[in-house]
């Protein structure tokens, strides 16, 4: 951790901190947004990683906070989703350390192209309630394996395949559907962190300074995405898995 933060560099990760956590308290994405910030600054990937899951956390933590103290979703009926969500981050992190992840990158933007052209073409979705395509323990126990699972073990794009398999699945309205997403996404977030902490891998005053960011535009999106529903939640969350489509591409083949 030799390397020059100047003064200006602190202001840097609170911004990012702020944007990020806007964005991914709405529709995910946040970390498409910070990762690069801290790349730039010479940090290692693994420093980068670790510490973006510091910031990362206590966004997802107040954004789930806002939607919880809102009403819109519940945490008791929540649990079975987190259980098994942080079962699969344990697993993931875990297996990250001793694999190479680098076959698994390929096939997100083709999973996340399903995801963005099902919603752009179900005008209805998550504007109304649906009916589940499951039940809601069975949801929870594949869902949370299989993505707490990806989040531990690779990340980008987690809040939007929630959202997604939410809406699609278990035909959740929106807004419901944003707020579940962030409980998950704080269970899956808090484990990966715990992961890098125990390897030495976090840069605090960095990772802490983008906090701060991180809880004011998560609250703040939080509270814009209950105000205004799907109607707002919508494009922005369409736009989100747009540019990571584009982004893990770019970041894979060029």
């Amino acid at each position: 951790m030799n390397f020059d933060i100047s003064p200006f560099s602190f202001f840097l990760f609170f911004l990012t901190g702020l944007v990020a956590g806007f964005v991914d308290s709405i529709a995910g994405g946040g970390g498409l947004i910070s990762l690069p910030v801290l790349l730039s600054m010479g940090m290692s990937p693994q420093l980068a990683l670790g510490t973006n899951k510091l910031q990362a956390s206590f966004g997802s933590l107040s954004s789930a906070a806002t939607f919880i103290r809102k009403g819109t979703v519940k945490l008791n009926e929540n649990m079975h989703g987190i259980a098994f969500t942080f079962m699969g981050a344990v697993m993931g992190a875990w297996s990250i350390q001793q694999i190479q992840g680098g076959f698994i990158q390929d096939i997100i933007p083709v999973m996340l192209l399903f995801v963005f052209f099902y919603t752009l073409f179900s005008k209805n979705l998550g504007t109304q309630p649906g009916r589940p395509k499951m039940t809601k323990h069975l949801f929870f126990t594949l869902f949370g394996l299989g993505l707490g699972f990806y989040d531990g073990f690779f990340g980008p794009g987690t809040g939007s395949f929630w959202t997604g398999a939410m809406l699609i699945v278990m035909g959740m309205e929106m807004t419901k559907a944003a707020g579940t997403t962030r409980i998950m996404n704080f269970t899956s977030n808090i484990v990966a962190l715990s992961i890098f902490i125990i390897g030495g891998n976090v840069f605090y005053s960095a990772g802490l300074c983008m906090a701060l960011g991180q809880i004011i535009g998560a609250r703040t999106g939080a509270g814009m995405a209950i105000k205004k529903g799907a109607s707002f939640i919508r494009p922005i969350f369409l736009t989100v898995v747009f540019l990571t489509i584009l982004r893990l591409i770019y970041i894979n083949y060029f």
